[in-house]
């Protein structure tokens, strides 16, 4: 009978700590199926109130540390469980982001390649950064945020290998192909006052053809304690998407601050309408610690086959590169 107690007493000795960890493994997993369904599902995200989905969606790349957390944690108590739940994730997480990690096609097989950057307005070296885009040897330079006295200094730094440009407003586009039918692009959102001028549209006669040229600085958003205030850039979106959607050139590229990333519901307006880059991250914003793309390069009847950041220039942006594809054949 003693021997029999002692033998009781020894499996209980044995099997809490079993059951405790079998406990925690079911919190993990758990943690590990909502993080997946975030991943998957994150437009059923309600975007109200205070645009949670939006919010969810400008850093959802950043859903994949949670699952490296949860990997350590799988592991430190060593949760069959847990491992098993948090192959959800990673697959979620692989099918979404994981094709940008694939290298791009070599450089020289792109039709073109352009550039896009907000210069910054408080940008204390113009001509430090002008020379810094144009050593990228792209086709196209866009840029935002171009003021006085500055922009004099991009025209004359970038006119020797970019004779070509036309500035509407705070946003220009330098090319070394000639540019036609510029005119203003009315994008102003409701509420903001004349003389907001932050878009304009161009014909670029490339070598594989004419493509319509776009250039844009959409609204800023504001993460306050009520939520992300993105109505104006929502807007904003709105009515370049529509203006994208009349534009009777094939071939279209779209150069801009979108003050959001491909995976915003509020930029849809756009992404419903255009490529985005299939290879590459490229996060942008900001300049000491990059935490999102919000600097974009899309298409409509061409490809952006890869997207990479360049080095700092004298602004809070990093600029972006992208090598377009599927133009047509060359003339």
């Amino acid at each position: 009978m003693v021997e029999q107690v002692r033998e009781d007493a020894g499996a209980d000795a044995r099997d809490t700590p079993v059951w405790w960890a079998r406990r925690r493994g079911r919190v993990l997993a758990a943690l590990a199926v909502l993080t997946a369904a975030l991943l998957a599902f994150h437009r059923a995200v309600p975007n109200f109130p205070g645009r949670l989905g939006s919010s969810l969606e400008a850093f959802l790349p950043w859903l994949g540390l949670v699952v490296v957390v949860l990997l350590a944690l799988a592991l430190l108590r060593r949760s069959v469980l847990a491992l098993v739940a948090l192959l959800l994730p990673v697959a979620a997480w692989t099918y979404l982001f994981g094709g940008l990690f694939l290298p791009g096609a070599e450089a020289d097989s792109y039709d073109l390649v352009v550039v896009q950057h907000n210069v910054s307005d408080e940008n204390t070296d113009p001509a430090g950064t002008a020379r810094a885009l144009a050593a990228a040897d792209p086709d196209l330079i866009a840029l935002q945020e171009l003021v006085p006295p500055a922009l004099t200094v991009y025209e004359k730094t970038l006119a020797p290998d970019y004779p070509y440009h036309a500035v509407r407003g705070t946003v220009g586009l330098w090319s070394k192909h000639p540019l036609t039918g510029t005119r203003l692009l009315d994008i102003r959102p409701r509420g903001i006052a004349a003389g907001w001028n932050r878009g304009l549209r161009t014909v670029v006669d490339t070598p594989h053809g004419e493509m319509a040229a776009y250039v844009a600085h959409l609204p800023s958003v504001r993460f306050r304690a009520s939520g992300l205030a993105s109505a104006s850039r929502d807007e904003s979106a709105g009515l370049l998407g529509r203006a994208v959607a009349a534009e009777r050139t094939d071939a279209v590229v779209l150069l801009g601050d979108l003050n959001g990333t491909v995976d915003d519901r509020g930029l849809a307006p756009l992404t419903s309408r255009l490529n985005v880059a299939e290879r590459g991250f490229a996060l942008s914003f900001p300049t000491a610690f990059p935490l999102a793309r919000i600097d974009q390069v899309m298409a409509r009847s061409a490809t952006v086959a890869h997207i990479r950041t360049l080095p700092a220039t004298g602004s809070d942006h990093l600029p972006v590169a992208a090598g377009i594809t599927g133009l047509g054949t060359e003339r």
